[in-house]
């Protein structure tokens, strides 16, 4: 039955292992379903201040800055993209073992760096598996993406009402199956027809045509709005469930609510496609990171009402959603053939790395004022961006 179901879509002779790719998305952003909503959480359990606990999830994001470069330039240059997305979701979960072991700050800093250094080399490459599955339907991206989604609310979920049940000290153990799984999930997937060819037709020039691109106006603007949005969600990915936990929240309901942003945001990926062809994506993007601005200064102020805070986290669809389709399709047109991996690899370096790890560290710092003023900094984070990317690709050819 599931053979019957395993391929859909036609793309010239080549048939797309939907459920394979989506099975991997599932597992991929369920470990950050456990990690986002849960993990500071966790830190302060074991008595970790405001300061170690941005660092600790700074840490998550300062192994991106690095890892997907290094990966994909690799990946490039050998053509062995799935062989590095299984090397490297095994030595991720070989390093996470050290979290059962570490009894300082330090060593648990070291740890996140270690197994996120491999675990950060794996989405972006897979991205650009996927997408050479999908050669001629680009557009169906998100319909494989949105099971991730998924696999983040099945993990919120379930993982708050086994902390409510129990005790958040199984968090680790939960991550470490889940990376096993990422890493299982990863044998099952096999490489496109279309990547061995797209290795092998022109590799001579490519470094030069990669910095020719990065030139365009439009392509660094969309870079460093992207590294804005990212700075932006670093009060919501490192402070939210504490700040839902002190407003007194339970931990089922502040997992239903992170559950909740996801939702919406799978809803979107649904309907992306016929979103992309009505509004393009330029619109979309702008969409995002306007709405992100209001979005950070209203949290703080009405986290006592809980449905202001239900309509604010269907935002979610915009500020991650449409950002994160609207950037992959554009790293695609961007960076052609040869470069496409280097491509991705920037975009998560620079966004989710360089982006993610400071607006966590200033936001650890920025907590211990208030938490208004570090959800207010990461508001003018986002529009900034907007004010950037309006300045600079409202001209350009991108729809």
């Amino acid at each position: 039955m599931l053979d019957g179901q395993n391929h859909v879509g036609e793309s010239a002779g080549s048939r797309i292992p939907y459920w394979r790719l989506s099975i991997f998305y599932f597992f991929y952003f369920a470990v950050l379903g456990a990690l986002v909503p849960f993990w500071s959480l966790y830190l302060q359990s074991i008595d970790y201040s405001a300061q170690e606990i941005g660092y600790v999830m700074a840490a998550l994001a300062i192994s991106r800055i690095v890892a997907p470069n290094i990966w994909g330039w690799l990946a490039d240059k050998t053509g062995q993209r799935l062989r590095i997305i299984r090397w490297g979701s095994c030595i991720a979960a070989i390093c996470f073992l050290g979290v059962f072991w570490q009894e300082s700050f330090a060593a648990m800093f070291a740890v996140v760096i270690a197994y996120s250094f491999f675990w950060n080399a794996v989405l972006a490459q897979f991205e650009v598996v996927t997408l050479d599955h999908l050669e001629e339907t680009p557009e169906q991206y998100s319909r494989i993406r949105l099971w991730g989604s998924v696999g983040f609310i099945v993990a919120v979920v379930l993982l708050g009402a086994l902390f409510d049940a129990f005790s958040i000290s199984l968090l680790p153990l939960a991550l470490l199956v889940l990376l096993v799984a990422i890493w299982v999930s990863s044998l099952t997937v096999s490489e496109s027809t279309s990547s061995y060819q797209t290795h092998h037709d022109a590799h001579s020039d490519s470094e030069s045509r990669f910095i020719d691109i990065l030139w365009r106006r439009e392509v660094w603007v969309f870079f460093i709005a992207s590294f804005f949005l990212q700075i932006s969600h670093g009060a919501y990915y490192t402070f939210f469930s504490v700040l839902l936990e002190e407003r007194g929240y339970s931990s089922m309901v502040i997992g239903g609510l992170w559950a909740l942003g996801v939702l919406a945001e799978i809803i979107l990926f649904m309907y992306m496609p016929a979103l992309l062809r009505r509004f393009g994506a330029r619109l979309l993007f702008w969409a995002a990171l306007f709405t992100a601005a209001a979005r950070w200064l209203l949290t703080p102020l009405l986290v006592d009402f809980f449905l202001a805070l239900f309509v604010l986290q269907c935002l979610h669809a915009l500020t991650f959603g449409a950002a994160h389709a609207v950037s992959i399709e554009w790293v695609r047109r961007f960076f052609p053939s040869a470069t496409h991996g280097q491509g991705q690899a920037l975009y998560t370096a620079l966004c989710f790395g360089a982006g993610g790890a400071l607006g966590a560290i200033l936001c650890g710092y920025l907590w211990a004022l208030s938490p208004f003023w570090c959800f207010a900094f990461c508001a003018a984070a986002a529009f900034i961006g907007f004010l950037l990317s309006y300045w600079g690709m409202r001209a350009a050819e991108l729809d």
